[in-house]
């Protein structure tokens, strides 16, 4: 039960993170919430191995281990943050959740093609499912765009004009935020591929440090990414822009950047009591809490109808799919044979 409660919180925070961040990159630049987010994540991380007595094991990982790590934290707290959050910013988290949700089965498929692992019908169809909630969520999101922009770009009237001639006509209301799909789409992509291969590497990061504390490897891994992000701020430019953040948006990235530090102990701490079969498909829920917590914070920057909440649901339900060990569910299930047989059908891997 606590092992269900944590994995809960863990995804409401990573939620809470997204649309916090989200907030604070309407008016400001993602270069500004990365410069807290990345830095803070790593200060976080250092306290928890501290408070959890491993901060000698900072030391004891070998040289293989240190490259998986410093690897994972780069492509995942730099690359791959950057793309999840240049998407939010882009087309909303709305929209871009399902895209970047698409990092389950990217993990899956590179798990098979790298581990051997296996690749079932059920984890197939999950897979279908989830592809065809992110177009889902976009089916309508170019065509509201585009009637918001009719409906500002409408002539007035001759004989209006006429009539109205001794006031300034009345500029008609600009729409609330106008979603950019397609970079928005190729920015989600972008995240879903760096999420997806970031748990190999720290997998084979462990298969070369057995038993090491996991807090310590984050750590590890943060500060990876710092380095290399302060590597990213020798370009002309990003320390003024930095500088240049608007006191209305630097509490929406501060608390981001908590946020998602606690979100990634809370999912540290339901491994740590409860299995990944059951950690794994309540992690998927924050899809859910970000297009409530959307509504809750920023519902005028948002796109929110049908085909979002058809497509997140759909997403949700494939990546439970994906994620769950089909033996497991059949059995749950007590389905047919012949219905358990298909399901089970291994189409790659090995075991």
């Amino acid at each position: 039960m606590l092992g269900v409660l944590y994995a809960a919180l863990g995804a409401f925070t990573f939620a809470l993170n997204n649309v916090a961040f989200r907030r604070g990159v309407v008016t400001g630049s993602v270069l500004q919430g990365m410069a807290m987010t990345v830095p803070i994540g790593g200060f976080s991380f250092l306290v928890l191995t501290g408070v959890f007595g491993q901060l000698a094991q900072l030391v004891m990982f070998p040289a293989a281990a240190l490259a998986w790590l410093a690897g994972q934290g780069i492509v995942h707290f730099v690359f791959g943050r950057y793309c999840n959050y240049k998407s939010n910013q882009l087309m909303g988290v709305n929209l871009a959740a399902p895209v970047v949700q698409l990092q389950v089965p990217v993990a899956m498929m590179l798990a098979v093609a790298t581990l051997h692992e296996k690749f079932t019908v059920l984890q197939l169809i999950g897979s279908v499912l989830m592809l065809g909630g992110s177009f889902v969520t976009q089916s309508k999101a170019g065509k509201s765009s585009k009637r918001a922009s009719a409906a500002t770009s409408r002539p007035v009237p001759a004989r209006m004009a006429g009539l109205s001639s001794p006031r300034r006509p009345s500029a008609a209301p600009e729409p609330a935020f106008r979603p950019h799909v397609v970079t928005g789409y190729l920015f989600a992509l972008g995240a879903a591929l760096c999420y997806g291969a970031s748990p190999l590497m720290a997998r084979q990061a462990f298969l070369d440090a057995p038993g090491a504390s996991t807090t310590a490897a984050g750590c590890l891994a943060y500060a990876a990414a710092t380095l290399f992000f302060a590597l990213i701020l020798l370009k002309p430019g990003s320390w003024r822009d930095i500088r240049s953040t608007s006191p209305e948006n630097l509490p929406w990235f501060l608390v981001s950047a908590v946020l998602v530090a606690v979100s990634q102990a809370f999912v540290y701490a339901s491994l740590a009591v409860a299995p990944l079969m059951v950690v794994t498909p309540i992690l998927q829920l924050s899809l859910v809490f970000r297009l409530f917590l959307s509504q809750c914070i920023n519902r005028e920057f948002e796109v929110m109808n049908a085909a979002v909440l058809l497509g997140a649901f759909t997403a949700v339900l494939g990546s439970i799919l994906v994620s769950l060990d089909t033996g497991e569910l059949t059995k749950l299930l007590d389905l047919p044979p012949s219905f358990d047989d298909f399901l089970r059908y291994r189409l790659a891997g090995v075991g």
